[in-house]
């Protein structure tokens, strides 16, 4: 049996068709790539928010219950505020949907996360649920977060003071 050669094509329109089909692929793959890397960020890479940019353009906005947060400094001061009130994370991403619109997504998913207040003491934690909708952008470096908006459905455990609801 021989190996078909897929370089050269007795089909052009047919192979325009099949490199479309793959960017369309390696877009999906790379928004959900991006998308999966800022949760993992929030749970591995609390000290530091040298990945900020990495993950969200200059002018992201993130929309939760509590409150919104725009541009990097923006982010920067939730991460502050997460550090300091939380001692570990724990992030899961899943179900999403991409649609695709050329250099921009829409993507919905669903969103769970467990809120340790005590590394020592795992079992008093504050654990959310709910979906997300992001808008992600093709920028030059790459697939960007530009607008991450929760919508909270359940909660349970001890909240952090001041709690209005998220």
């Amino acid at each position: 049996m021989t190996t078909p050669d897929l370089t050269e094509s007795a089909d052009p329109p047919a192979d325009a068709a099949l490199r479309a089909q793959v960017r369309q692929l390696a877009d999906r793959a790379e928004v959900v790539a991006v998308l999966d890397q800022y949760v993992r960020h929030l749970d591995y890479d609390r000290g530091s928010d040298a990945w900020l940019d990495v993950v969200f353009t200059q002018d992201a906005e993130v929309t939760l219950p509590m409150a919104r947060y725009r541009g990097l400094a923006g982010l920067r001061e939730f991460q502050a505020m997460a550090r300091t009130t939380f001692e570990r994370t724990h992030h899961l991403s899943s179900n999403h949907q991409v649609a695709l619109h050329g250099d921009r997504a829409v993507v919905t998913g669903h969103l769970t996360a467990v809120h340790v207040w005590r590394a020592a003491d795992p079992g008093d934690h504050f654990a959310i649920g709910g979906h997300y909708d992001a808008e992600v952008v093709r920028t030059v470096a790459g697939w960007r977060i530009g607008h991450f908006v929760f919508d909270l459905v359940w909660r349970s455990g001890r909240p952090p003071a001041g709690d209005v609801g998220g």
